[in-house]
């Protein structure tokens, strides 16, 4: 991975957890730099990471040849158009937005310039270097996706998309999916609360249980459907819980909820 210097803008948990991977791969500290407003953040980022901090968002992407804009959909537009009005020659530089819901077109028009620009939808797992990045690019070459690619295997692994319509779907699919098996675990430990086991030990019980599963589909090379039938002996206990979600249409539910994220992905499209 080539040493470029980086500018991450919004140093919140999904630029900690990048930088975070970037060193651990042996990234020089000194070549990146993070922002934020919040002073207690940068300070935090400054004493653990030892990478360069700073409250200047414009000095920032002055200093580096890729910018990573890493702040809230709501918050893009002001930082684009501050970028697009300043003296900072940026229109050469490589820039990857984690944004929710900004196109490309969009980011643009903001920076009143055609800017390489790769979007990238990456996972809270990142902070564990689990985690998964869609990524999209426009007006980028060979040398710019390789480098953006190796950015974000530091955290976890990538998938690229062929179409940018494509982030809204790999939002519902891993994007948004941790929160879906955290619902499904927040059921199980609370029905075992309510069968007598304390706080400590139903979180114990569930997240071990989640863990094998998920070790058990990524080491056993046999389709998930496969391992679940594996577990479900006819006529057995497992039978009689998983009967119970297919008479609730549990596979209908899910799909109704990804249906759901994506669409409001789309809505947020029109919003920023």
């Amino acid at each position: 991975m080539s040493l470029q210097k980086i500018a991450f803008i919004g140093a919140g948990n999904m630029s900690y957890a990048i930088i975070s991977g970037l060193l651990a791969k042996g990234y020089k500290p000194e070549h990146i730099t993070a922002t934020n407003r919040n002073p207690t953040k940068l300070a935090n980022v400054a004493s653990t990471l030892k990478v360069n901090t700073t409250s200047d968002n414009l000095a920032a992407i002055d200093n580096a040849d890729v910018v990573i804009l890493a702040v809230k959909p709501q918050m893009i537009a002001d930082l684009c158009r501050s970028i697009a009005e300043s003296n900072v020659d940026y229109k050469n530089k490589l820039f990857i937005s984690v944004a929710a819901g900004v196109t490309i077109e969009r980011l643009h028009t903001l920076l009143n310039h055609p800017v390489k620009l790769v979007r990238a939808m990456p996972n809270t797992p990142s902070l564990l270097g689990k985690g998964v990045a869609g990524l999209y690019a426009k007006g980028t070459d060979e040398q710019d996706n390789q480098f953006v690619e190796q950015l974000f295997k530091s955290a976890g692994i990538v998938c690229w998309l062929e179409h940018e319509k494509q982030i809204n779907d790999i939002t519902a699919i891993s994007g948004s999916s941790p929160a879906y098996f955290f619902l499904f675990m927040e059921a199980i430990e609370e029905k075992a609360k309510q069968l007598g086991f304390n706080q400590s030990q139903a979180r114990q019980l569930v997240q071990q249980v989640a863990l094998g599963a998920s070790e058990m589909v990524a080491q056993q090379d046999l389709p998930i459907s496969q391992l679940r039938a594996n577990v479900t002996s006819k006529g057995g206990t497992t039978a009689a819980a998983i009967n119970h979600f297919e008479k609730h249409n549990l596979t209908e539910t899910v799909s109704g909820a990804m249906d759901q994220c994506i669409a409001r992905a789309e809505e947020m499209e029109q919003q920023f």
